[in-house]
């Protein structure tokens, strides 16, 4: 687990872990689905000699607290602790799931400068919409039955895991914490797809959002854990929604996998979060 080295308190009192590194405007690192922080950390040095960096878990993953019920309220307000912590204003990273939160705390009013998002996973086009509605009813079943491991590995099947990879992931995990732990984040699978409206995109809402958004990816899919997808899958959502924000840039960088590169992100996040809009 990401321990963190600092502590905020969000509205309702759960408490939010971070680490910060750098000097210089706020950006803060919104992760997505199962990551704790970790999986953004490593963009933290490639911006910290301009900005200072706030990396986060969020709430229900890590050393954040979670306390009951979920709503993405909550998880808004765990974002305005953070730029209150962080100074009043902040730019913003979101990774996956992460990029949709940071949209929705635009959207909700949050003090926002600028956004950045990386490959938001909105289910896209009618040949995937029922594949993900029973994606949804089925961890819903699971997460109230409290069989999280089923949760888990309901995600790795719907991404495109086989049961033979699922098995080897998991007797491999067990040699170490990293299956116990990824077992532990599941149930924020579910939380996910709450504020992701159900994987589909919340064009309404978006529409109102003010603040230039960088809208990025990494062009097709080509990893195998992912092979259950449409290679074009998160180009799709990435083109709607830069159609539909009011000030959006478009980017795409070939090579990169889903888990951010720092050295293929971080230069283009650099650029935008510096420059005049």
């Amino acid at each position: 687990m990401n321990e963190m080295a600092f502590r905020v308190t969000s509205n309702d009192g759960t408490t939010i872990a971070y680490d910060r590194e750098g000097s210089g405007p706020a950006v803060i690192l919104v992760g997505g689905a199962l990551d704790d922080g970790v999986e953004n950390a490593p963009l933290a040095p490639a911006l910290a000699e301009h900005f200072t960096v706030y990396n986060y878990a969020r709430r229900g993953r890590g050393a954040s607290g979670f306390t009951e019920p979920y709503a993405v309220e909550r998880e808004i307000e765990d974002l305005d602790a953070l730029i209150a912590e962080a100074g009043g204003s902040a730019h913003l990273f979101g990774a996956s799931s992460g990029g949709a939160l940071a949209l929705e705390a635009a959207a909700a009013g949050s003090a926002i400068d600028t956004i950045a998002v990386w490959e938001v996973p909105y289910a896209v086009g009618d040949d995937i919409r029922p594949r993900f509605e029973e994606y949804i009813a089925d961890t819903r079943r699971a997460f109230d039955a409290g069989r999280d491991e089923e949760v888990l590995e309901l995600f790795m099947r719907m991404t495109g895991a086989s049961d033979d990879n699922i098995a080897a992931r998991k007797a491999a995990g067990k040699q170490t914490a990293h299956w116990a732990d990824s077992v532990a984040l599941a149930p924020t699978l579910v939380h996910d797809s709450v504020f992701l409206n159900h994987y589909q995109l919340p064009a309404d809402r978006l529409a109102t959002v003010t603040q230039p958004v960088l809208v990025t990816t990494g062009g097709p899919i080509t990893v195998p854990y992912m092979a259950g997808l449409p290679s074009d899958f998160f180009d799709r959502a990435a083109d709607e929604l830069a159609d539909l924000l009011p000030h959006a840039q478009r980017e795409t960088l070939e090579g990169p996998d889903h888990v951010v590169d720092p050295q293929t992100v971080g230069p283009l996040l650099l650029r935008f979060f510096s420059s005049e809009h």
